[in-house]
């Protein structure tokens, strides 16, 4: 899944896909569960820091999207 094609079945931008990814952006909540439900994962597995600091929080979301995708991240 592309991120264009994320974007589009979440209801976002492209480029607040990329923010989510790079960890610039925390989504809210009702976003996160989009998310997690388009590339069918959790909230936990793909938000999930442990550290609750946000730094990097969507990074799992790019490798998740990336596998979907069939990339070799």
């Amino acid at each position: 899944m592309t991120q264009a094609e994320l974007a589009a079945q979440v209801g976002v931008t492209r480029q607040t896909v990329v923010a989510v990814e790079a960890g610039d952006y925390a989504p809210s909540v009702y976003l996160a569960l989009a998310i997690a439900g388009a590339l069918e994962g959790t909230v936990e597995g793909l938000f999930g820091s442990g550290s609750g600091s946000g730094s990097g929080a969507g990074s799992e979301v790019g490798r998740t999207a990336g596998r979907a995708a069939g990339s070799s991240e």
